[in-house]
């Protein structure tokens, strides 16, 4: 089973892709804010990471940049509510780009894609 890493600073958006994706059958913790995001990544060890990218005191293109050069083969989803930051050449180091949305479909694809796309590096 999966385990997947919501970093979000708003509680019901990590309710919501909690109970959703635990319900697809990943395993599911997550961070409401970038504190200590590294050292967390380290000891839960996820096998990807949903990052929101505006967030109260973080910034979470920042907190992408910290995740690659640390642990560059983390598959990362950027899930935001401002499609504006796609343009944002840090953007790029994501695997994937979701805009926010009830509908959780893309998200979950993606995640599908990126997990599938990390089993066929190993």
């Amino acid at each position: 089973m999966a385990k997947i890493l919501i970093v979000d600073d708003e509680e019901h958006i990590r309710y919501l892709y909690s109970e959703e994706l635990s319900d697809a059958g990943y395993e599911v913790i997550t961070a409401e804010n970038g504190h200590l995001l590294l050292e967390r990544i380290e000891k839960e060890k996820p096998d990807l990471v949903v990052l929101d990218i505006k967030m109260v005191d973080y910034n979470g293109l920042d907190l992408l940049q910290d995740i690659r050069n640390k642990f560059y083969d983390l598959p990362v989803v950027l899930c935001t509510a401002y499609d504006t930051f796609k343009e944002d050449m840090k953007s790029i180091a994501a695997d994937y780009y979701v805009i926010k949305s009830f509908d959780l479909s893309e998200l979950k694809n993606k995640i599908a894609m990126a997990l599938e796309a990390g089993a066929d590096k190993e």
